[in-house]
């Protein structure tokens, strides 16, 4: 971000993203505002901000107020918000307007992207958190030491362009392959309960592709994957993971490749030129 170390807003989700984004914030000089939402967000983040708020989802109004009273200008997304908890949600006056304004286009991407709308409306420049820890993005090629074999590569040849079709209308970042066969899409459960859900369905030797979404704004909800994923692909004897290099956030890879390594669990990183076959 800007070598003047300006103040950072963290807009923050589950998981450890948040905390390392505030790390690598604070390290580079900038102090670290953070605002959380009840339910998803750990209150031991608090040790790595200069100050701290937990609101509930929905509550716009205090979320731009929080940042605003501290002089923060710039806010980044950092962490997962439970997709269902978005049924739950009790907005106030402010969120209820952007809710009104999307009713015509339905999913998360639609909301999140009138939420930036609004945060930037007010003068909080929002901006990718993965700026401040871009070794987080997966590399492109394969990082096992098992390549994908030539069936698993007919099964992610032939599954990314139905994902790209899925993602234009909002669904989902992970399919599930086997045999060139759809066996399990990401809907609102989340990428760990479609990764359950396509093994039960579908035995060993499935194939897991994770991509971003057509037009989705880079600044939220990149895919993710880390050493819960690679726990799951392993205990369900998953073939491969196929994700889109340098658009998928990778937590602790070091353990995540030697995991897979141990159980002959291939990883491989996309770019469109792979993709060609």
């Amino acid at each position: 971000m800007d070598s003047a170390a300006p103040d950072i807003g963290i807009i923050a989700g589950s998981g450890q993203f948040p905390a390392l984004v505030a790390r690598a914030a604070k390290a580079a000089g900038s102090r670290v505002f953070i605002c959380g939402f009840k339910g998803q967000t750990t209150e031991d983040l608090r040790a790595e901000a200069d100050d701290f708020s937990i609101i509930p989802l929905g509550q716009l109004g205090r979320l731009i107020a929080f940042f605003k009273k501290r002089g923060v200008t710039k806010v980044c997304m950092a962490g997962a918000i439970k997709k269902s908890r978005f049924l739950d949600i009790r907005p106030d006056l402010r969120a209820a307007r952007v809710l009104f304004k999307v009713s015509r286009h339905h999913g998360d991407d639609a909301i999140l992207r009138s939420v930036l709308d609004e945060l930037q409306g007010e003068g909080l420049e929002v901006r990718q958190a993965s700026e401040l820890l871009p070794e987080l993005l997966g590399p492109a090629g394969a990082l096992t030491h098992r390549k994908p074999s030539s069936q698993e590569w007919e099964s992610i040849r032939h599954g990314w362009p139905i994902g790209r079709i899925l993602g234009v209308h909002d669904i989902g970042q992970c399919l599930v392959m086997t045999k060139k066969m759809v066996v399990a899409v990401e809907a609102l459960e989340g990428t760990d309960s479609a990764l359950e859900r396509g093994a039960l369905l579908a035995g060993p030797g499935c194939v897991a592709l994770k991509m971003l979404k057509p037009g989705q704004d880079k600044r939220v909800d990149l895919p993710a994957i880390g050493l819960q994923t690679i726990q799951i692909l392993t205990r369900h004897t998953y073939a491969c993971l196929a994700y889109e290099a340098g658009n998928t956030l990778f937590f602790d890879r070091e353990p995540s490749l030697a995991l897979a390594d141990a159980h002959d669990l291939a990883i491989v990183g996309l770019t469109p030129e792979m993709l060609e076959g």
